[in-house]
């Protein structure tokens, strides 16, 4: 192709050399292979000529010729396994021409500009960044293509031999960016097509794949033995292979200077802009609906309000949402709802290890309900479970009570979903705050008994979450795999922590159910309290003065000023 002749001139060669470099390592793993058998040949031969009559060679070329086949036979068990193994794809959720005719369009725009070969499809990721990545290894072809939903289904485009590489957007960015910033951000990445047609690069790019994907095989029973040369040949052209991608994206960035270079350095400016938003977004609001079995049905949506909220609190963002008025890249799909929807439920696929599809105990939920569906429900649970662990606290430490046969009364059961009434020996009834209160501030022991219980609430959470991973979703299969997140968001919560949310969560119910308080989401910080229809965001000091030195007083003038009853009980789920 003419595209490819003339990128040679900025930044192949250099990668060309490397891949050179790469593709030896290939040739001398091959002549390593290959040399006991070159040595049986040549004793084979001489025998038959009769120049090796006389012992020991009958027997050493007997040897030879045992130990040719064996290495023959190894080295095609490994060559075949690093052919055929299937190298790692991202996740994606596949955008045919049909779904977003205007995207495709502005892509090839792009390509031909610069003058090199279209991208054969286009998918997006839940995630800030782009890339192209090489889906026509033959382990794609086989048996079909696995779609985001991991779904078998028939061989795509993209997956036949010599396709070019498919292009994999960040979905945030076709909400947040305009058209003209999205072509300038993806002209190098479109650009980066010109190098990868250059079959020494292609060839080089493969063989690493291979030996990369050959690793996990190598974790299989019975394969073992693979993983070690397919590592060493991956340690021998590590150097190489970086330095040929290093090459590659130098020419892919020189092509694409001569595309919106001006537009391009502004465009950056919102690709760090988005990435900041989208990982608020993520762990402060998609997060605490994830771990109540609910999944934000529009979180790319969701991240034009965080963002813009963002740029209204940091001065340093002032005039970036003065480019809303323009067209919005998400306008080149045809149905952006859809895809937005898939792409959240990617989304929590990767980051939180949901299941792969919908059920009665994973649902989306829309923005609109989120404060009552979410965040609501997401306080009362946590104080159901705060309860439940006050309730088995107060039992454990309660001297037996004599039956009327003089034996211990054995203790009720007590379930976070429906606390069992608070034993008499506490002093309190029903789930109200102010037991709360006098459990952590109690004279006779407030540092451990506030250890207790934060040991006692990371019990029983992580007791859950093992029920929940085990549950059976609505398809009738375990969860699997889907269970474990590939990107996790957050570390697990220490118990400190996770008893300054639950008595939080406690507060936040009774603030709602006695003070007229309501619950409410912050694009940028989740879930919130609205007094009077404000935030409230000066909760969080009082409660950890409870929590972490068992004073009380600050959260009491709090209530106190908000007309909240710490005596009445509130409602739990």
């Amino acid at each position: 192709m003419s595209g490819t002749g003339s990128i040679m001139e900025v930044g192949v060669p250099s990668a060309r050399s490397r891949a050179l470099a790469v593709l030896r390592v290939r040739s001398r793993a091959l002549a390593v292979g290959l040399l006991p058998a070159a040595l049986a040949v040549v004793l084979v031969a001489a025998r038959m000529t009769g120049r090796l009559a006389a012992d020991p060679w009958p027997a050493v070329t007997l040897a030879v010729c045992a130990v040719a086949v064996l290495v023959l036979l190894v080295g095609g068990i490994f060559a075949a396994v690093v052919l055929r193994a299937s190298p790692a794809v991202t996740p994606t959720v596949p955008l045919s021409e049909a779904a977003a005719p205007d995207l495709y369009r502005l892509v090839r725009d792009l390509a031909d500009r610069m003058n090199v070969p279209a991208p054969s499809a286009i998918a997006l990721t839940p995630d800030c960044d782009s890339w192209l990545e090489d889906r026509t290894h033959a382990a794609h072809r086989r048996g079909g293509a696995r779609t985001s939903a991991g779904i078998a289904g028939p061989a795509r485009p993209e997956s036949e031999p010599g396709a070019a590489p498919v292009l994999v957007i960040g979905s945030p960015f076709l909400w947040w960016m305009r058209v003209a910033e999205l072509r300038a951000v993806l002209a190098p990445v479109v650009a980066g097509t010109g190098p990868s047609a250059h079959p020494d690069i292609a060839d080089a790019r493969g063989f690493v794949r291979g030996l990369d994907a050959a690793v996990d095989v190598g974790g299989r029973r019975g394969l073992g033995w693979i993983a070690g040369p397919a590592r060493l040949l991956l340690r021998l052209c590590r150097v190489d292979a970086a330095e040929m991608e290093r090459g590659v994206a130098a020419a892919a960035s020189e092509r694409a200077q001569a595309v919106d270079y001006g537009l391009r350095i502004v465009a950056q400016e919102q690709v760090g802009l988005a990435y900041a938003g989208w990982d608020r977004l993520l762990t402060r609001v998609a997060l605490p609906a994830w771990r109540m079995g609910r999944w934000p049905a529009h979180l790319d949506a969701g991240v034009v309000s965080a963002l813009t909220e963002l740029s209204r609190r940091d001065r340093l963002a002032d005039g970036f949402t003065s480019r809303l008025g323009e067209r919005p890249a998400c306008d080149l799909l045809e149905q952006p709802g859809a895809v937005d929807e898939a792409a959240s439920l990617l989304a929590a696929r990767l980051f939180h290890g949901g299941p792969a599809e919908t059920g009665p105990d994973w649902s989306p939920v829309d923005w609109a309900a989120y404060p009552e569906e979410v965040v609501d429900r997401k306080w009362r649970t946590e104080a159901a479970r705060l309860h439940t662990a006050l309730d088995a606290l107060t039992v454990e430490a309660a001297p037996p009570a004599p039956s009327a046969s003089g034996s211990a009364a054995s203790a009720p059961a007590v379930s976070a979903a429906s606390p069992a009434p608070a034993p008499a020996g506490d002093g309190f009834a029903g789930p109200t705050l102010e037991r709360v209160l006098g459990y952590l501030t109690d004279p006779a022991g407030a540092g451990s008994a506030g250890e207790a219980l934060a040991g006692r609430l990371s019990g029983d959470l992580a007791r859950e979450e093992r029920a929940t991973g085990a549950a059976q979703p609505s398809t009738g299969k375990a969860r699997g795999a889907d269970a474990v997140p590939l990107f996790p968001l957050q570390p697990p919560r220490s118990g400190r922590d996770l008893l300054a949310d639950h008595v939080t969560a406690m507060v936040c119910c009774a603030a709602v159910d006695s003070a007229g308080a309501a619950p409410g989401l912050d694009w940028l910080d989740g879930p919130v309290l609205l007094v009077g229809g404000d935030r409230r965001s000066d909760l969080a000091p009082r409660v950890l003065c409870l929590v972490e030195d068992g004073d009380p007083e600050p959260l009491r003038d709090w209530l106190a000023d908000l007309g909240v009853r710490p005596e009445k009980p509130v409602r739990l789920v």
